[in-house]
Order: C-alpha cells, then sequence, then structure tokens
C-alpha cells in the first residue's frame, strides 16, 4: 500500500493489550511514532514489531506529552491516537482518499468523529460516544496541544473539514479500568487546578453532581441506552463530584497532595 507523508503518533505507557490493534489500523502513515513514558510490559516490543520507531519520554502530563512527541515526528501533518482507539475501515480509506488534498492546502488541522464500545458493544443513543468531534489529525506548525496534565486540547485558528466516517475507541475494559482512571485523571486535574490557584467552592458539589448526570443521561440521551446508559451518566457525575472533594482536601491539607501521589504511583497510577 502507497503511503503518504503523515506521522501516527501514539503515547503509551503498558499498552501492550492495544497497541498493535491501533497501529496497523493506519497502513498508510509513512511513520508511526510511538512516545513511552516507561512501560514495563511488552509495549515496546510490539510497537517496534509493528513497524513504529519508539521514543522514551519521562511522563511530562497528557499535553505536555504530546507536544513533546510533535517535536519527534519525522513529518509535518500528524494523527494523534490513544492506544485504546483505532481507526475503522470506512476512515481509513476516507483519509486515503481525501488526505491528498487536505495535506495540500493551508487547513491547520481537520475534525474525526469517534464511537465508543462500551462493556462490549458500541453504544447506540449516547451523543459524546456515536460521534463526538475531536481534532487529532493536524499540522504542527498551525496546531498545539494545550499544557493541561489532562483533558488536553488541540488549539488552532481557521476553519478545519471533517471526515465523515468514524474511528473506534475501547472505553475501560471494565468498570475497575474506569474507576482507576477517575482516580488518576481527578488528582491531575486536581493539580492543575491547584497550580492556578482555583478556589475551593464546596457548596457547588451537590449541584455539580445533580448537573452532570442531568446533563448525560437526560440531554445527551444516555438513558435511550438503557443500563449502560445510567452506568456512564453516574460515573460522570461521581467524577465530577469526586474532582472537588479531592480538590478541597488539597487546599486545606496540602500534605495529601505528596501522600496520595505516592499510594498512586505504587499502583502504577502516577509516575
Amino acid at each position: 500500500m502507497a503511503t503518504l507523508p503523515l506521522t501516527l503518533v501514539v503515547i503509551t505507557h503498558n499498552e501492550a493489550e492495544n497497541i498493535a490493534r491501533c497501529l496497523d489500523s493506519v497502513p498508510f502513515a509513512a511513520e508511526k511514532l510511538v512516545v513511552d513514558s516507561g512501560s514495563d510490559d511488552d509495549t515496546v516490543t510490539i510497537a517496534q514489531a509493528h513497524g513504529a520507531r519508539v521514543v522514551h519520554q519521562d511522563w511530562l502530563g497528557f499535553g505536555p506529552q504530546r507536544n513533546f512527541a510533535t517535536t519527534q515526528c519525522a513529518h509535518d501533518w500528524i494523527l494523534a491516537l490513544d492506544a485504546d482507539e483505532f481507526l475503522s475501515p470506512e476512515l481509513a480509506a476516507e483519509m486515503e482518499r481525501r488526505l491528498p488534498a487536505l495535506m495540500a492546502g493551508g487547513a491547520p488541522a481537520a475534525w474525526l468523529r469517534r464511537r465508543t464500545v462500551y462493556m462490549g458493544r458500541p453504544m447506540r443513543w449516547y451523543r459524546p460516544a456515536v460521534g463526538e468531534r475531536m481534532a487529532r489529525l493536524y499540522h504542527r506548525a498551525r496546531a498545539h496541544w494545550t499544557d493541561a496534565r489532562v483533558h488536553e486540547s488541540l488549539r488552532f485558528e481557521g476553519s478545519a473539514p471533517t471526515f465523515d466516517a468514524p474511528f473506534d475507541h475501547v472505553n475501560n475494559p471494565t468498570l475497575v479500568h474506569k474507576q482507576l482512571k477517575v482516580l488518576r485523571y481527578a488528582e491531575l486535574k486536581c493539580r492543575d487546578w491547584l497550580d492556578k490557584g482555583k478556589p475551593a467552592r464546596m457548596w457547588q458539589a451537590p449541584f455539580v453532581y445533580v448537573l452532570a448526570f442531568a446533563k448525560d443521561y437526560l440531554f445527551r440521551l444516555a438513558f435511550l441506552d438503557g443500563w449502560r446508559g445510567f452506568m456512564i451518566a453516574q460515573t460522570a457525575a461521581s467524577y465530577a463530584l469526586y474532582k472537588r472533594m479531592r480538590y478541597y482536601e488539597m487546599v486545606h491539607n496540602r500534605a495529601s497532595v505528596e501522600r496520595a501521589g505516592a499510594a498512586l504511583a505504587r499502583h502504577g497510577l502516577d509516575r
């Protein structure tokens, strides 16, 4: 298959279960780059066996790690995927067809649509899981990632086209995986808030929970996906509440930042 002057970038840490599927879903990329932050499973070996160049970088946070990865690419156009994401055959074919014209123009980036596999099968109605628009394809001189430790986003100016076919995301193979991710992501977000001196407003917490649940369960149509939709809405609301409780603790007990970080590190959730 002919390749295009594009670098696929994947940032990894212990992704042996997922990395091959991700890399193999983009056969047209002239370069496949894995930026690994110290995996102690077979991630690196598998990535190299599937055609990737592997660069080690100690963990910087999601935004800084992605920006570092951008500097390591051989090509200006970059496709950023997580290890648990992969292109559908339909999107791979659409990209092969549309990328040459896109890359020859002046667009800063392009939007992709992501669909989510949850509890073993795709969600059907929950809006963020059936076509969430995400900027993942970009020209590195025209776009950059925010420096957030978590929930980073790609920033650019100007219009960007949208690809029609989706890419897939296998979202947390079990609820246990999800809860562990909640602990990690909440800690990273709270550290960002602490750096910025955000006030701790615990009086908002009950309202945050109710509004977050209502937003996902009702307005984003999670209720139409049955009990799986209820679980997604409840998990999202619990995450919103836990972040605020944890941040309150950070503000009023600064020693908890280091102690919690050490505990998370012992369980492989911080690095």
